[in-house]
Protein backbone atom coordinates (compact mmCIF):
# COMPACT_ATOMS: atom_id res chain seq x y z
CA UNK A 1 0.00 0.00 0.00
CA UNK A 2 3.04 2.25 0.48
CA UNK A 3 3.73 2.92 -3.21
CA UNK A 4 0.03 3.34 -3.96
CA UNK A 5 -0.35 6.00 -1.28
CA UNK A 6 2.79 7.97 -2.08
CA UNK A 7 2.66 7.74 -5.87
CA UNK A 8 -0.75 6.58 -7.04
CA UNK A 9 -3.10 8.70 -4.94
CA UNK A 10 -1.55 12.13 -5.60
CA UNK A 11 -1.18 11.26 -9.28
CA UNK A 12 -4.82 10.17 -9.47
CA UNK A 13 -5.96 13.38 -7.79
CA UNK A 14 -4.03 15.68 -10.11
CA UNK A 15 -5.08 13.55 -13.08
CA UNK A 16 -8.69 14.24 -12.11
CA UNK A 17 -8.00 17.99 -12.06
CA UNK A 18 -6.27 17.69 -15.44
CA UNK A 19 -9.36 15.92 -16.79
CA UNK A 20 -11.57 18.77 -15.58
CA UNK A 21 -9.32 21.30 -17.31
CA UNK A 22 -9.16 19.30 -20.55
CA UNK A 23 -10.39 21.04 -23.74
CA UNK A 24 -13.38 18.72 -24.11
CA UNK A 25 -14.68 19.15 -20.53
CA UNK A 26 -13.89 22.66 -19.31
CA UNK A 27 -15.79 24.65 -22.01
CA UNK A 28 -18.96 22.63 -21.42
CA UNK A 29 -19.04 22.98 -17.63
CA UNK A 30 -21.23 26.15 -17.67
CA UNK A 31 -23.80 24.36 -19.81
CA UNK A 32 -23.87 21.39 -17.48
CA UNK A 33 -24.25 23.64 -14.47
CA UNK A 34 -27.10 25.49 -16.15
CA UNK A 35 -28.94 22.22 -16.85
CA UNK A 36 -28.29 20.88 -13.34
CA UNK A 37 -29.66 24.09 -11.83
CA UNK A 38 -32.73 23.96 -14.05
CA UNK A 39 -32.02 27.31 -15.70
CA UNK A 40 -29.77 30.28 -15.10
CA UNK A 41 -26.81 29.81 -12.79
CA UNK A 42 -26.20 33.51 -12.27
CA UNK A 43 -29.28 34.86 -10.49
CA UNK A 44 -29.73 38.64 -10.51
CA UNK A 45 -31.62 38.87 -7.23
CA UNK A 46 -30.88 40.08 -3.73
CA UNK A 47 -27.68 38.90 -2.06
CA UNK A 48 -29.56 36.69 0.40
CA UNK A 49 -31.52 34.94 -2.34
CA UNK A 50 -28.42 34.65 -4.49
CA UNK A 51 -26.58 32.99 -1.61
CA UNK A 52 -29.41 30.48 -1.15
CA UNK A 53 -29.42 29.81 -4.88
CA UNK A 54 -25.68 29.19 -4.89
CA UNK A 55 -25.97 26.65 -2.07
CA UNK A 56 -28.82 24.96 -3.94
CA UNK A 57 -26.71 24.72 -7.11
CA UNK A 58 -23.82 23.40 -5.03
CA UNK A 59 -26.03 20.65 -3.59
CA UNK A 60 -27.29 19.65 -7.03
CA UNK A 61 -23.74 19.67 -8.35
CA UNK A 62 -22.75 17.34 -5.51
CA UNK A 63 -25.39 14.88 -6.77
CA UNK A 64 -23.87 15.19 -10.25
CA UNK A 65 -20.39 14.48 -8.85
CA UNK A 66 -21.70 11.47 -6.91
CA UNK A 67 -23.19 10.14 -10.14
CA UNK A 68 -19.96 10.07 -12.13
CA UNK A 69 -17.95 9.04 -9.04
CA UNK A 70 -20.10 5.90 -8.83
CA UNK A 71 -19.19 5.07 -12.43
CA UNK A 72 -15.47 5.48 -11.76
CA UNK A 73 -15.65 3.41 -8.57
CA UNK A 74 -17.28 0.57 -10.50
CA UNK A 75 -14.60 0.85 -13.18
CA UNK A 76 -11.90 0.76 -10.52
CA UNK A 77 -13.32 -2.35 -8.87
CA UNK A 78 -13.81 -4.06 -12.24
CA UNK A 79 -10.31 -3.41 -13.58
CA UNK A 80 -8.72 -4.50 -10.29
CA UNK A 81 -10.79 -7.70 -10.29
CA UNK A 82 -9.63 -8.41 -13.84
CA UNK A 83 -6.04 -7.76 -12.82
CA UNK A 84 -6.34 -10.21 -9.92
CA UNK A 85 -7.36 -12.93 -12.37
CA UNK A 86 -3.86 -12.69 -13.82
CA UNK A 87 -1.92 -12.85 -10.56
CA UNK A 88 0.25 -15.64 -11.96
CA UNK A 89 1.23 -13.22 -14.74
CA UNK A 90 1.95 -10.29 -12.43
CA UNK A 91 5.31 -9.57 -14.08
CA UNK A 92 3.79 -9.37 -17.55
CA UNK A 93 0.79 -7.41 -16.24
CA UNK A 94 3.08 -4.79 -14.70
CA UNK A 95 4.94 -4.38 -17.99
CA UNK A 96 1.71 -3.94 -19.96
CA UNK A 97 0.27 -1.56 -17.38
CA UNK A 98 3.51 0.42 -17.28
CA UNK A 99 3.54 0.81 -21.06
CA UNK A 100 -0.10 1.96 -21.03
CA UNK A 101 0.66 4.50 -18.29
CA UNK A 102 3.67 5.85 -20.22
CA UNK A 103 1.63 6.17 -23.42
CA UNK A 104 -1.14 7.88 -21.45
CA UNK A 105 1.38 10.37 -20.07
CA UNK A 106 2.71 11.12 -23.55
CA UNK A 107 -0.84 11.62 -24.81
CA UNK A 108 -1.64 13.99 -21.96
CA UNK A 109 1.46 16.08 -22.71
CA UNK A 110 0.66 16.14 -26.43
CA UNK A 111 3.92 14.40 -27.38
CA UNK A 112 1.85 11.69 -29.04
CA UNK A 113 -1.26 12.71 -30.95
CA UNK A 114 -4.44 11.16 -29.58
CA UNK A 115 -6.75 9.28 -31.97
CA UNK A 116 -9.82 11.18 -33.09
CA UNK A 117 -12.17 8.97 -31.07
CA UNK A 118 -10.53 10.19 -27.84
CA UNK A 119 -11.45 13.75 -28.74
CA UNK A 120 -15.18 13.17 -28.81
CA UNK A 121 -17.82 12.31 -26.29
CA UNK A 122 -21.11 10.45 -26.33
CA UNK A 123 -23.95 12.56 -25.10
CA UNK A 124 -26.82 10.94 -23.22
CA UNK A 125 -29.98 12.99 -23.07
CA UNK A 126 -31.87 12.77 -19.81
CA UNK A 127 -35.65 12.88 -20.06
CA UNK A 128 -35.86 14.37 -16.59
CA UNK A 129 -35.85 18.13 -16.32
CA UNK A 130 -33.02 19.78 -14.43
CA UNK A 131 -33.23 21.35 -11.04
CA UNK A 132 -33.62 18.27 -8.84
CA UNK A 133 -31.19 15.78 -7.24
CA UNK A 134 -32.45 12.83 -9.28
CA UNK A 135 -31.81 14.41 -12.67
CA UNK A 136 -28.44 15.75 -11.50
CA UNK A 137 -27.37 12.27 -10.37
CA UNK A 138 -28.54 10.65 -13.62
CA UNK A 139 -26.69 13.29 -15.61
CA UNK A 140 -23.56 12.57 -13.56
CA UNK A 141 -23.78 8.87 -14.41
CA UNK A 142 -24.25 9.76 -18.08
CA UNK A 143 -21.23 12.05 -17.84
CA UNK A 144 -19.15 9.22 -16.38
CA UNK A 145 -19.93 6.97 -19.33
CA UNK A 146 -20.26 9.55 -22.10
CA UNK A 147 -17.03 11.42 -21.40
CA UNK A 148 -14.89 8.30 -20.94
CA UNK A 149 -13.53 8.43 -24.54
CA UNK A 150 -12.75 12.13 -24.17
CA UNK A 151 -10.76 11.78 -20.94
CA UNK A 152 -9.53 8.36 -22.07
CA UNK A 153 -5.76 9.10 -22.01
CA UNK A 154 -5.91 10.21 -18.36
CA UNK A 155 -8.48 7.68 -17.19
CA UNK A 156 -6.76 4.88 -19.09
CA UNK A 157 -3.51 5.48 -17.24
CA UNK A 158 -5.24 5.50 -13.86
CA UNK A 159 -7.16 2.34 -14.72
CA UNK A 160 -3.93 0.64 -15.83
CA UNK A 161 -2.41 1.54 -12.47
CA UNK A 162 -5.55 0.20 -10.79
CA UNK A 163 -5.10 -3.10 -12.60
CA UNK A 164 -1.84 -3.60 -10.69
CA UNK A 165 -3.49 -2.97 -7.30
CA UNK A 166 -3.38 -5.89 -4.90
CA UNK A 167 -6.95 -5.55 -3.58
CA UNK A 168 -10.31 -4.26 -4.80
CA UNK A 169 -10.22 -1.63 -2.06
CA UNK A 170 -6.99 -0.21 -3.47
CA UNK A 171 -8.39 -0.08 -7.00
CA UNK A 172 -11.58 1.62 -5.87
CA UNK A 173 -9.60 4.05 -3.70
CA UNK A 174 -7.45 5.01 -6.68
CA UNK A 175 -10.46 5.75 -8.88
CA UNK A 176 -12.25 7.42 -5.99
CA UNK A 177 -9.36 9.86 -5.58
CA UNK A 178 -9.42 10.45 -9.35
CA UNK A 179 -13.14 11.25 -9.11
CA UNK A 180 -12.36 13.58 -6.20
CA UNK A 181 -9.84 15.46 -8.31
CA UNK A 182 -12.44 15.82 -11.05
CA UNK A 183 -15.30 16.61 -8.68
CA UNK A 184 -13.80 19.28 -6.42
CA UNK A 185 -13.16 21.77 -9.28
CA UNK A 186 -16.68 21.11 -10.51
CA UNK A 187 -18.13 21.95 -7.09
CA UNK A 188 -15.98 25.08 -6.84
CA UNK A 189 -17.08 26.21 -10.28
CA UNK A 190 -20.71 25.64 -9.27
CA UNK A 191 -20.42 27.81 -6.17
CA UNK A 192 -18.27 30.51 -7.81
CA UNK A 193 -19.98 30.38 -11.18
CA UNK A 194 -19.60 34.01 -12.26
CA UNK A 195 -15.84 34.26 -11.51
CA UNK A 196 -15.41 30.83 -13.08
CA UNK A 197 -16.93 31.92 -16.40
CA UNK A 198 -14.82 35.09 -16.42
CA UNK A 199 -11.62 33.11 -15.94
CA UNK A 200 -12.21 30.30 -18.43
CA UNK A 201 -9.34 31.53 -20.61
CA UNK A 202 -6.88 31.55 -17.71
CA UNK A 203 -8.08 28.12 -16.61
CA UNK A 204 -7.42 26.76 -20.10
CA UNK A 205 -3.83 28.01 -19.92
CA UNK A 206 -3.43 26.57 -16.43
CA UNK A 207 -4.83 23.29 -17.72
CA UNK A 208 -2.12 23.05 -20.36
CA UNK A 209 0.65 23.40 -17.78
CA UNK A 210 -1.04 20.96 -15.40
CA UNK A 211 -1.41 18.37 -18.18
CA UNK A 212 2.32 18.60 -18.88
CA UNK A 213 3.20 18.09 -15.20
CA UNK A 214 0.69 15.25 -14.87
CA UNK A 215 1.97 13.66 -18.06
CA UNK A 216 5.58 13.72 -16.86
CA UNK A 217 4.59 12.14 -13.53
CA UNK A 218 2.63 9.42 -15.30
CA UNK A 219 5.53 8.66 -17.65
CA UNK A 220 7.89 8.28 -14.67
CA UNK A 221 5.34 6.16 -12.81
CA UNK A 222 4.79 3.97 -15.88
CA UNK A 223 8.52 3.34 -16.12
CA UNK A 224 8.61 2.46 -12.42
CA UNK A 225 5.67 0.07 -12.78
CA UNK A 226 7.08 -1.65 -15.88
CA UNK A 227 10.55 -2.02 -14.34
CA UNK A 228 9.22 -3.26 -11.00
CA UNK A 229 10.79 -0.31 -9.18
CA UNK A 230 7.60 1.19 -7.72
CA UNK A 231 8.50 0.29 -4.14
CA UNK A 232 12.06 1.56 -4.45
CA UNK A 233 10.83 4.77 -6.12
CA UNK A 234 8.23 5.25 -3.39
CA UNK A 235 10.82 4.79 -0.64
CA UNK A 236 13.13 7.30 -2.33
CA UNK A 237 10.30 9.84 -2.53
CA UNK A 238 9.43 9.23 1.12
CA UNK A 239 13.03 9.86 2.20
CA UNK A 240 13.36 12.92 -0.03
CA UNK A 241 9.93 14.39 0.83
CA UNK A 242 8.97 13.11 4.32
CA UNK A 243 5.69 15.03 4.18
CA UNK A 244 4.46 12.44 1.69
CA UNK A 245 4.33 9.97 4.56
CA UNK A 246 1.15 11.68 5.74
CA UNK A 247 -0.70 10.65 2.56
CA UNK A 248 -3.00 7.68 2.99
Amino acid sequence: MLELSILGLPTAFFAGIASFLSPCVLPLVPGYLSYIAGGSVAPTVSSAEARIARWRILGLSACFVLGFSLVFLVLGASITAIGRLFLSYRYELNIVAGVIIVISGLLIMGVVRAPLWTQRYYRFESKASGGNPWSAGVLGIAFGFGWTPCIGPVLGGILALGATAQTLDQGMLLLGVYALGLGIPFLLSAYFMTPFVRRLGALRRTGRYLRIVTGVIMVLMGIAVASGQMVRFAIWLLRTFPVLGNIG
